[in-house]
């Protein structure tokens, strides 16, 4: 789920970052081009009317209709000129920024000597040479106006070239960006369905997973309750047979004992001797039976004290021998971390006993300041790839979990079966 957020969110900021980029260019296509393309358009029709008038005027001074004098038009011109610079001034500010510096002063360059001319006609004009000064008006003036006109129309219709590429430009930021959108909603749509099918399957998965350890935790309540009767029906049998028939025994001879005082004392000797063997022997279960119920050297001096008496015991009463190792500085333990260290302990080595046909088995306890780690291996025939599902193992993860740590079933070196149950500590607080 973190990974699909992650994916999802790093599309929708890639594409937002694009969008953006793209809306910048589009804002800069429209300030930089279009616009300012446009206004430009606008001032060099100006320019055309202008040079139009011009045009015309030139044409009524050569007509010799009228019956004024070439110096007459002086007024209208200077009107004209005054319009024509004014539109010059706002075509180089407007001017796009495509065009060339040198494109750009060509036609103030131009303009300045059509005037120029202009004025020299109007010298000759009034000097009295108007003959001379029709004749520069067809030679030179008309000439300049109608480059003046073709370059004017050159200008505009690079400006209309200029706006046809910046539209082309323009519906290509729309296209790029339509198809982006259909893009983003295509890659959510198969995000969310990727995620939704990832969490159905993970769901179905967490489900069967609650279901099984369900019905595993229902079977163990089952087993531990038939356990604890069976238990319970053991230590009757053993409180009644055993320990009742110890006990009437010791009565009977104790009477016995009683009627050979005045008799015989060397058998009321043997008697007491017999009666004493069998009271050791009765303690003796009694002992073993309290042990098997609930160590109580883990409340009296520890783990580890329990370790040294519980480790040479079984292996008298098994004939496994037991390899112990500590390693670090040992540390007194909660009383729940104990017992479950302890019962870890004791359900490895009696899988040992039962199952594992191995002669030998190790013991290791490893402390540290944030954890304890106990492992119990041994050198047979190990898992064997089967289901770890059983009764003892099942118990030993449950007793993991209660005290937050992790057990393990793993391969030994040797071939046989490891067990690693691993507890994490309080650190200990320095007075």
């Amino acid at each position: 789920m973190l990974a699909g957020l992650a994916v999802i969110l790093t599309a929708v900021g890639v594409y937002a970052i694009y969008t953006i980029v793209q809306l910048r260019a589009l804002e800069d296509l429209q300030a930089k081009t279009i616009d300012r393309n446009r206004t430009d358009s606008h001032v060099l029709l100006r320019l055309q009317n202008n040079l139009n008038s011009i045009a015309l005027t030139l044409r009524d001074m050569l007509d010799g209709s009228e019956p004024y004098p070439l110096t007459a038009w002086r007024g209208q011109f200077q009107r004209i000129h005054t319009d024509l610079s004014d539109a010059l001034a706002q075509e180089e500010k407007y001017a796009p920024l495509e065009r060339s510096a040198d494109q750009r002063g060509y036609l103030t360059r131009s303009v300045a000597e059509f005037w120029d001319a202009l004025d020299r006609l109007f010298g000759l004009a009034a000097a009295g040479q108007e003959q001379e000064a029709r004749t520069l008006i067809r030679l030179s003036l008309q000439s300049r106006q109608e480059a003046l006109s073709t370059l004017v129309a050159r200008l505009l219709v690079q400006n209309n070239e200029t706006e046809q590429v910046a539209a082309e430009r323009t519906h290509g930021i729309y296209a790029r960006a339509e198809r982006n959108v259909y893009l983003l909603l295509a890659a959510m749509l198969v995000l969310i369905a990727a995620t939704g099918v990832y969490l159905v399957q993970s769901n179905r998965r967490m489900f069967e997973q609650v279901a099984a350890l369900s019905e595993l935790r229902s079977e163990l309540a089952q087993q531990l309750i038939s356990v604890q009767e069976s238990s319970f029906r053991s230590i009757s049998r053993e409180l009644h047979d055993d320990f009742g028939q110890i006990l009437t025994a010791v009565g009977v001879m104790l009477q016995r004992a009683e009627r050979h005082i005045a008799q015989r004392p060397e058998d009321l000797r043997a008697d007491l001797r017999e009666a004493e063997e069998i009271v050791q022997s009765t303690l003796e279960k009694v002992r073993s039976l309290s042990r098997a119920l609930h160590p109580v050297i883990l409340d009296e001096m520890g783990f580890e004290e329990a370790l040294d008496q519980y480790l040479p015991g079984f292996q008298k009463q098994t004939g496994i021998e037991i390899h112990y190792e500590k390693d670090g500085p040992g540390r007194e333990l909660d009383r729940g971390v104990s017992i479950h260290l302890y019962r870890v302990m004791q359900e490895a080595l009696s899988n040992i006993a039962r199952h594992s046909k191995s002669a030998r088995a190790a013991v290791r306890v490893h402390f540290s300041p944030e954890k304890v780690v106990l492992e119990v291996e041994d050198e047979g025939v190990g898992f064997g790839g089967q289901e770890k599902q059983g009764l003892g193992l099942v118990s030993m993860r449950e007793r993991a979990e209660m005290v937050k740590g992790r057990v393990e079933f793993l391969d030994g070196s040797s071939g046989g079966a490891l067990v690693r149950l691993t507890v994490p500590l309080e650190p200990v607080s320095s007075t």
